[in-house]
């Protein structure tokens, strides 16, 4: 299987480039359609007003372990006969220097509330084990080197 995304960003003629002075202002682009809006972090370089809704590469990682943990723990719960009422999940990852001295994410924390429905509600521990398979389901925490932590909210 191969995934693709298309990266799209061009300097506009009346700006400086070798000053830096450029807009980071770019789109990430889908094969199923969406066009997403994205910008270097604020937290790296300055966003304009006017860029100031756009998705970062860190956000993305970020949003990219939990969404993958959660399509997983879905479909978990669902495979127990656990009906899902929601889930949300605020993820936080940090970045900062690895033990090799170069900026890294080096940890994300997800910590999802799921709420469930009807008669059969899982134990608080078959809520730990569904979130512990997710993990060792997940493609995208399985590809990096960056700490993966969950912390349930019951």
């Amino acid at each position: 299987m191969e995934y693709c995304a298309n990266i799209k960003w061009k300097r506009a003629e009346s700006e400086r480039y070798i000053d830096n002075a450029y807009s980071r202002g770019h789109t990430w682009e889908f094969d199923g359609g969406a066009c997403v809006p994205a910008s270097s972090s604020p937290h790296i370089v300055p966003l304009p007003l006017s860029v100031a809704e756009n998705v970062d590469p860190e956000e993305a990682f970020v949003a990219s372990l939990s969404s993958c943990h959660m399509l997983f723990f879905l479909s978990i719960a669902a495979k127990r006969r656990f009906v899902v009422n929601q889930y949300d999940d605020k993820a936080m990852g940090v970045m900062e220097e690895d033990n090799t001295g170069r900026m890294s994410m080096t940890r994300v924390t997800l910590r999802p509330k799921v709420s469930f429905a009807g008669d059969r509600q899982p134990t608080r521990k078959d809520i730990e084990l569904m979130h512990h398979q997710s993990h060792n389901q997940c493609f995208i925490a399985n590809s990096v080197k960056t700490i993966v932590t969950t912390e349930i909210i019951l």
